[in-house]
């Protein structure tokens, strides 16, 4: 083994025990893994997860708080973090999804998939009624589609290759496709590809509908009220399809800027769920010890978040190697976790959350925390120490983000240890993305990225060559170009074969691990936090942001 780096060890993480499903009223149930069928001779029923719980009892208001309040309601064209809170609630996607990615019926009941990957057939849910009454049909999804295609952010790269949409009945749709999508049966939940009445968008620009602000779908909820900066209101829909649910008469979301007020109105009950870690994390130990609230890391599957510190390979000392990984030996993973994070995080050797397990490779070289030897390949670069005890002056660009802000704080401390002078700018969230991605004036940066469901779909965007592009935001910030990298990703981008994609994002991980354009120090504990009166707020893999139609509240 080389004695500068080391394999990940998950043991070693700070993370303080959890709540488990169990503890939240749920007995979690995992399906056969398996995402289509060989060939088109037969249907793949996929029966919805069901949880073993009380007998749920009807009626009540669910007070839901997120922040910040959401920028639109529905994620046609839009993937604002906390719109994907909110939009599944409304609108509905063709499938749902289970603890380990599995698909599962939504509004479509089942489907198949060509041999070649070219060929998708969905049969749809009979006698759906968008909430204007109108019937939901195969015309619906086709438009759907083909506006995801066009205007949403990540959908004009899902969808390229779609190239036709049939529809030979109202409650059949078949997807004909230019080339592979592997991940296509994995992009269709509500929050990613949320389908909406035809009827509603087929004139107009989508992104500026005023229906994305008062949604009508074919979900549990329907739209009451927006009362900008304070809350929104969502009533329980009658005609829903999936009966008895949904259970709740009411549905509040609360938009509470403060995480000081948010821990406080969860404790005092005026608000019975949040996601995302809604408290400080600071407070979370006291709250844990108190007893009073429940707390879970389920949920969080269909977005597997990391935090990196990013380099801007256009600045001429960080096109050297030697100083990129004089960086990763100077930091301490660990200390990161226990402190920065308060232990509710790993630390993750490479680019892939753990989260994202089909594709999560723990065997890489991680460089170890040795100041020492990153003094030394400081020194081989040309940069020894000046008069001062100085290397060089950087600046560097922390995401707002709380975790993030204490991380920057000790990467400061850290490299001034070993001579790398480093100032702090702190920024809104709109001056840090306009900075890193349109300005390109940053040194190195810290801040989230989403793996999402897919490696394809949330991190190729991170390192592929042909997606450095000036005012392009969750990009290729550092610049990284590797000729054989662009090739193992986009060969991955379009491999059917599972093993095969597998090898080829081993592959990538190792090359991003020995390149060090950046470096993935933190895939944090996203914890739910709910009232004990609140059963089955979490049942597959979008957790919070699925519909809450099973969600119901004990007297």
């Amino acid at each position: 083994m080389n004695p500068f780096h080391a394999p990940w060890n998950p043991s070693a993480r700070q993370a303080a025990p959890e709540a488990n499903a169990t503890d939240l009223g749920l007995s979690r149930r995992r399906l056969l893994a398996g995402t289509s069928a060989a060939g088109l001779g037969a249907l793949l029923p996929w029966a919805p997860a069901r949880a073993a719980t009380p007998t749920p009892q009807r009626g009540g208001t669910l007070v839901l708080a997120i922040f910040p309040e959401p920028p639109v309601l529905t994620t046609i064209a839009h993937t604002a973090n906390n719109s994907y809170f909110v939009s599944a609630k409304v609108t509905e996607g063709l499938l749902d999804y289970d603890f380990d990615l599995n698909p599962q019926p939504q509004l479509a009941v089942s489907w198949q998939v060509s041999p070649d990957g070219l060929r998708y057939v969905f049969k749809l849910r009979p006698k759906v009624l968008w909430h204007d009454g109108q019937p939901f049909t195969s015309a619906d999804v086709a438009h759907s589609l083909n506006l995801l295609k066009e205007v949403h952010p990540r959908g004009r790269a899902t969808f390229a290759n779609l190239s036709e949409v049939r529809t030979p009945d109202p409650l059949t749709v078949e997807l004909r496709l230019s080339a592979p999508v592997p991940y296509l049966l994995n992009a269709l939940a509500a929050s990613e590809s949320p389908i909406v009445p035809k009827h509603l968008y087929s004139s107009g620009r989508a992104e500026s509908n005023p229906v994305n602000n008062a949604p009508i779908g074919t979900g549990p909820n329907r739209f009451k009220e927006w009362v900008r900066g304070s809350h929104l209101v969502l009533e329980r829909n009658p005609d829903y399809w999936d009966k008895p649910r949904p259970y709740l008469d009411r549905l509040v979301i609360r938009f509470i800027p403060d995480a000081a007020a948010r821990s406080a109105a969860l404790e005092a009950g005026e608000v019975h769920l949040a996601p995302n870690t809604p408290v400080s994390l600071a407070d979370v130990g006291r709250l844990r010890a108190a007893g009073k609230l429940h707390f879970s890391s389920e949920g969080y599957q269909y977005v597997n978040s990391v935090f990196r510190l990013e380099f801007n390979l256009e600045r001429p000392f960080f096109k050297d190697v030697r100083v990129r990984q004089a960086f990763a030996h100077a930091l301490n993973r660990q200390t990161i976790v226990k402190t920065a994070w308060y232990g509710l995080a790993s630390s993750p050797p490479g680019p892939v959350a753990p989260g994202l397990k089909r594709f999560f490779h723990a065997d890489l070289a991680v460089p170890v925390y040795d100041p020492e030897r990153a003094g030394r390949l400081l020194d081989q670069a040309g940069y020894p120490r000046g008069a001062d005890g100085v290397r060089v002056r950087l600046t560097h660009d922390p995401m707002p983000h709380e975790g993030g802000l204490r991380t920057s704080e000790y990467i400061k401390q850290a490299l001034g240890k070993v001579g790398v002078e480093v100032s702090l700018r702190s920024s809104d969230f709109s001056t840090y993305i306009k900075r890193i991605y349109t300005d390109r004036d940053f040194d190195f940066n810290f801040g989230g990225m989403s793996n999402t469901f897919d490696p394809t779909v949330g991190i190729q965007r991170l390192y592929w060559s042909k997606n450095f592009k000036r005012g392009l935001p969750f990009s290729n910030g550092s610049g990284y170009a590797n000729p054989e990298v662009d090739q193992w990703l986009e060969a991955a981008a379009v491999e059917t074969d599972l093993a095969k994609r597998q090898a080829l994002w081993i592959a990538i991980q190792k090359a991003i691990v020995r390149d060090l354009p950046d470096i993935t120090l933190v895939a944090p504990d996203n914890l739910t936090v709910a009232s004990p009166r609140v059963h089955q707020h979490t049942v597959g893999a979008l957790g919070v942001a699925g519909n809450l139609a099973h969600v119901w509240l004990a007297a």
